[in-house]
């Protein structure tokens, strides 16, 4: 499809019919069904609440996330992968075992350093599973959904990228229908690593746009 220009000049994919199980009807209920199940759980002593919020962190930064690290890994160092993500994504991503509700149909988008992709699902939390795991908070909340739109710069610029002018900045609309997932660019310095070396690299935002990878020095410093 065709993108569109966004308020302020960016270019924006149309956001297309979310269907009916789109979760934007349905979140609200689904909701309030599993807060009412955490409390009578930690009411009753069964779950320790600090425990869950760390199981849930676990899920949504790390476990969840090394899937897509290992699809833009192998796509840095195999480039007829890489083409082959880029033509389907849904079976080159299928191909390393990742697939599943909320990735059936998946689309890809290259960063370059003209072109620069951030994803958002304004009207609820579309997201790609199979290959990110839960999303963020924040991800899910408002303001972002808004803002992406509205002020992406701004957004990019909180999560601590800062692009360029001459840099493209294109905002895709998640749906119920297709879900996006970020190449980004591969870090200088990275031609001799392995591709869990490479893996490592990625990070979840990088992965939605709102971040960039990480630099071979600062990987190896986080362990």
């Amino acid at each position: 499809m065709n993108s569109n220009e966004s308020h302020d000049g960016e270019r924006q994919h149309p956001h297309s019919d979310h269907g009916e199980d789109h979760a934007g009807s349905a979140l609200p209920e689904m909701d309030l069904r599993v807060r009412a199940l955490e409390s009578l759980l930690v009411e009753k002593g069964y779950v320790d609440p600090g425990a869950l919020d760390v199981l849930i962190e676990t899920y949504e930064r790390k476990v969840g996330p090394r899937n897509g690290a290992r699809v833009i890994a192998r796509a840095w160092r195999d480039p007829m992968y890489k083409q082959w993500l880029l033509d389907d994504a849904t079976a080159a991503i299928a191909s390393l075992g990742y697939q599943g509700r909320q990735g059936e149909h998946m689309v890809v988008l290259e960063n370059t350093p003209a072109v620069h992709n951030m994803v958002v699902c304004t009207l609820c939390s579309c997201y790609p599973w199979p290959v990110l795991g839960l999303p963020p908070v924040w991800y899910k909340s408002a303001p972002y959904r808004s803002r992406a739109v509205i002020d992406p710069r701004g957004v990019l610029k909180e999560f601590g990228v800062e692009l360029s002018a001459e840099v493209e900045l294109r905002v895709w609309d998640s749906t119920s229908e297709i879900r996006y997932l970020v190449l980004p660019m591969r870090p200088p310095g990275t031609a001799d690593l392995s591709e869990d070396a490479l893996a490592e690299l990625v990070t979840r935002d990088s992965m939605i746009g709102t971040g960039l990878p990480k630099a071979p020095a600062a990987a190896r410093e986080s362990k």
